[in-house]
């Protein structure tokens, strides 16, 4: 696709499929490990209360599994009925800031966490994990299982009142690893060639759209670069970004990269915060995590837009609207994701640090993030996503699992 149109301003209104947006920034998804028995806390309505007030045109709910093996943690919040009161009391809070909200959707499979469901975590084959457990193959059952699932979680978004919903298929989730050619050893109609590889996602795809019609927004969130030998990468994903837009599956790609499972940090860029993870780590994982930690862990260079460089190669084969991810910090990285033919900027911590950033860019477009990509945010996901150079207080955790904790 070729750009010959003036780059729009990302501060602007904009359309995104049936949604008007205020302007063109989403706060990306990042776990906020603020639900608690799968529902929505004062905690997790205060974080996205946050990033409504300062700004963004939309933000995203994250994560939200579709089925209860699907969880990457024991409270995650899953479509249950009990977890819809507060997930509309979030949605009618965050819209009445002038921000429109949007739930990932997806099932977690390799990178499920099993005690929380009591069984095996779903693969698209059977291997053992850098946590010494197996992963189970899915069946065909299964994957009839969890494409329903995926539709009725989208169905129960709208339900909800999510203007949008973000369908997994990126960090070697179920979905991700299907398309991998290092995880997914099938011989059957789901694994080899790409267009097998593939099926299971654009099946997902086709349910979702059924599902939800034109009445919220699709998007997509696909890896384009799994950061390890033999993984899903760039050639291969933009042959699946074709199929989805000739599907008309979704209405924008955010291009993303890592693997939750094998290589977490390739998608952050920055320092590896090793002793931080150890900490929040049982054991005998942190032990683990001291001794051999930076095999798993490492640190990769940062630099503003780190994903543009393989994201604009999908941005040049397709003409759905893009996301662009990685590396946006301030008005210059919005302005270059513009001008080279992405349509919205997705900003994950940079905005954890300064949650009203974008009211401050908008205000003066010289405004600095004060982001020193640390990292170490990543493993307060365990315990409140936060920024530890910001202190806000604590979280009310003490008052989680009572009726005043829980909103809705």
């Amino acid at each position: 696709m070729t750009v010959d149109t003036p780059a729009p301003d990302p501060l602007a209104p904009a359309e995104l499929g049936p949604v008007r947006l205020r302007n063109r920034v989403i706060k990306a998804a990042t776990y906020e490990g603020l639900s608690h028995r799968g529902r929505v806390t004062r905690d997790l309505l205060d974080f996205h209360l946050a990033y409504a007030r300062g700004g963004v045109g939309m933000t995203t709910v994250a994560y939200c599994a579709v089925s209860a093996d699907g969880r990457t943690d024991k409270h995650q919040i899953h479509w249950t009925d009990e977890a819809l009161p507060g997930l509309r009391t979030l949605t009618e809070a965050v819209h009445a800031e002038g921000a429109a909200v949007s739930a990932q959707i997806g099932h977690a499979g390799p990178v499920a966490d099993p005690r929380s469901a009591g069984r095996h975590a779903l693969a698209p084959s059977s291997r053992l994990t850098a946590t010494m457990t197996r992963t189970h193959a899915i069946d065909r059952a299964g994957i009839e299982r969890v494409v329903r699932a995926h539709a009725q979680a989208a169905r129960r978004a709208i339900e909800c009142g999510f203007d949008a919903v973000e369908v997994h298929l990126g960090h070697n989730y179920l979905l991700s690893s299907f398309l991998s050619p290092r995880l997914n050893r099938r011989d059957d109609e789901y694994g080899g060639s790409l267009e097998n590889r593939a099926r299971f996602p654009r099946q997902v795809l086709r349910a979702v759209r059924e599902a939800v019609g034109d009445r919220i927004a699709v998007l997509v969130k696909l890896n384009m670069d799994d950061g390890v030998p033999g993984g899903f990468w760039l050639d291969e994903a933009i042959g699946v970004a074709q199929w989805l837009e000739a599907d008309g599956t979704c209405d924008a790609l955010e291009m993303t990269a890592g693997s939750s499972l094998e290589n977490p940090m390739y998608l952050f860029k920055g320092d590896a915060p090793l002793e931080e993870f150890a900490a929040v780590m049982p054991q005998p994982i942190r032990l683990g995590v001291k001794l051999v930690g930076r095999r798993f862990i490492r640190a990769y260079p940062y630099r503003d837009a780190y994903l543009l460089q393989h994201a604009r190669q999908v941005r040049a084969a397709v003409d759905l609207p893009m996301v662009l991810l990685g590396g946006i910090v301030d008005r210059a990285s919005m302005d270059l994701a513009m001008s080279t033919g992405f349509d919205y900027v997705a900003m994950g911590r940079a905005l954890l640090r300064k949650p009203d950033l974008v009211n401050r860019i908008a205000a003066d477009a010289s405004t600095p993030s004060l982001c020193i990509h640390c990292n170490k945010c990543m493993p307060t996901n365990f315990t409140g996503t936060r920024c530890v150079l910001v202190d806000r207080g604590t979280t009310r955790r003490d008052t989680w699992g009572t009726p005043a904790g829980y909103v809705g």
